[in-house]
């Protein structure tokens, strides 16, 4: 065991030191691979985190992914998509950063509120435990407190998956007033654990002006500066750039960062995130981090084959499709990372690329304009959000599916607005309304006083895993192949059970409820080539290697030739 971390953790109560370490951990043991940014944001730590992990997975490590947001807000999910992109949902109801959902595409497994920390979470703990006495009458300080609870929270997922391997993804730069203390708790694990527990990696950016036509690697010195004088020493820097990093480049990097060449790989743009993996293996940097940290990775050819057989596909498709996207954050496509990418592994199984016709419904305002937007689309969903803009625009999209036959896929607001299109249109209920979006309408959709009572919402949402029962004979059971299915949720508003019969008599289906209440989750329309609204979010569990069974059933219905039969 590490004599530095054997003296702290023995000392913690009484000294200056504060390492409370969870009972049976063993340094070591477990070993850290943090990523920090340099430069800018937005340059992509989540996909190489998630890639150099995908790797060290199929090489027979087991891996824990862990992202780490600065921001003081608890969890992701009163942000703004324009603001931080989509709010991807775990299975436990945390609502988190968008790159969980890159980690368990990837990795393809489910996380936890374990694996997501961000600055608000993390001092609510601290002063959840003050309140509770837990600092022994001290001044609870950034340091040692609040970097050692953060130190905690790494061994303490480190145990809970019995990792060999632990990825600290470090949202921000350095530089950040907000990751600061992050990034000197990172320097505190470094110490405590001991020479070859933890690689630093910093993922940094080449500048390439145009008017220069030639790479320039001065902000990326000053990046790797910045962590220097942080404590961090990396041992791993990846250059993110637009084309390849050239050797002049990398060897200015090497020396400025005391790096050997060896370990500064490039990692230009590539035509799919699904290539990085590749990429990073052909650049041995596997074998690098696995060598520095003392693991052996196996190969492992079968995973591997089944990884480039998928981007096989990807990048060859046989025929092309084109959706319709309609929705009101079309102008930042993070708001829908996860739709997206489950249409891309959709396509792959059905053999064809999906291009997407971004619709911004707020600039719908009658038939003729939603029959315009949509004259060209294979197909057409309509995604999850909330309030009113744009939601007539919606209505009037789904309308025109369901009238000239294009398949439909309505994704939690899309299924609520499919039930109003079908209950104005078809059933006659002219007035039918959400009461999320006009209290003076007919409640077709609404927040009912006993769901209320079952799912303990109040004034919060219903999130996470659920179980779906499933009516047999129905497309949707066709579609699972089951009668019971786990799907994530996130939403308020559910159809008024009183309208269901009178939805139902009109020749909608609720093929998926709630197993025990009178709750919908499915609809469709038995008639129609493909009409599906579902009340969760599919795309949260689709794969590459595992498409969710809606949006393969979907994307094949769009890429059919006789779809508007």
């Amino acid at each position: 065991m590490n004599e530095v971390f054997t003296s702290i953790a023995k000392k913690s109560d009484e000294h200056e030191f504060y390492t409370p370490v969870p009972d049976g951990y063993k340094p070591g043991k477990t070993k850290y691979v943090v990523v920090f940014g340099t430069v800018m944001s937005g340059l992509g730590k989540g996909i190489f985190s998630s890639a150099l992990a995908k790797l060290m997975q199929d090489g027979g490590l087991v891996v824990a992914p862990v992202k780490f947001d600065g921001y003081l807000n608890v969890d992701a999910g009163t942000l703004n998509p324009y603001r931080h992109g989509e709010v991807f949902v775990l299975d436990d109801g945390t609502e988190s950063d968008m790159d969980l959902g890159t980690y368990e595409r990837f990795l393809d497994c489910p996380l936890s509120k374990e694996n997501y920390l961000t600055g608000g979470k993390l001092f609510s703990m601290i002063l959840n435990r003050e309140r509770k006495g837990k600092y022994l009458g001290r001044d609870v300080q950034f340091i040692p407190h609040v970097t050692g609870e953060i130190k905690r929270f790494m061994r303490e997922l480190a145990m809970l998956r019995n990792a060999d391997l632990v990825f600290i993804e470090v949202g921000g730069t350095a530089g950040d007033i907000e990751n600061a203390y992050f990034i000197e708790a990172m320097r505190e694990l470094a110490y405590e654990e001991g020479p070859g527990n933890v690689c630093n990696v910093a993922l940094t950016y080449l500048l390439e002006p145009q008017f220069l036509g030639e790479q320039k690697s001065k902000a990326a010195q000053l990046g790797i500066k910045a962590l220097l004088g942080m404590g961090i020493q990396p041992h791993i820097i990846a250059c993110r750039s637009t084309n390849p990093a050239t050797e002049k480049v990398r060897e200015k990097i090497s020396v400025f960062s005391n790096v050997p060449m060896e370990r500064v790989v490039g990692v230009h743009d590539m035509d799919s995130v699904y290539l990085i993996p590749d990429l990073l293996e052909q650049a041995g940097l596997h074998r690098r981090v696995a060598e520095f940290l003392g693991f052996t990775v196996k190969d492992n050819p079968i995973a591997r084959a089944q990884w480039h057989e998928f981007m096989a596909s990807l990048l060859h498709p046989k025929k092309k499709i084109t959706i319709g996207m309609t929705g009101k954050y079309t102008g930042l496509r993070d708001s829908y990372a996860s739709i997206l990418k489950s249409l891309e592994h959709a396509g792959v199984a059905s053999g064809c690329s999906v291009n997407i016709k971004w619709i911004e419904t707020t600039a719908i305002k009658d038939d003729q304009a939603a029959a315009e937007a949509l004259k060209d689309v294979d197909g057409i969903i309509v995604p999850g959000g909330f309030g009113k803009r744009g939601s007539e625009g919606k209505i009037a999209c789904i309308q025109y599916a369901r009238e000239h036959n294009i398949p439909y896929l309505g994704l939690c607001f899309g299924f609520q607005m499919a039930v109003l299109e079908y209950a104005r249109h078809v059933c006659g209920i002219s007035k039918a309304g959400s009461t999320e979006l006009d209290t003076d309408c007919e409640p077709v959709i609404d927040i009912l006083p006993e769901q209320k009572k079952i799912e303990g919402l109040g004034g919060n949402m219903r999130l996470g895993g659920r179980d779906v029962e499933i009516k047999s004979g129905t497309k949707a059971h066709a579609i699972y192949g089951a009668s019971h299915v786990r799907e994530r949720f996130r939403h308020r508003y559910e159809v008024n059970p009183d309208y269901i019969a009178q939805l139902e008599k009109a020749g909608m289906v609720f093929s998926g409820k709630h197993p025990e209440h009178p709750i919908m989750q499915i609809l469709e329309l038995p008639k129609h080539p493909f009409f599906v609204g579902v009340q969760f979010h599919p795309e949260f569990t689709s794969r590459p290697l595992r498409p969710n069974p809606l949006y393969k059933a979907f994307v094949a219905a769009a890429s059919s030739p006789d779809r508007r039969a």
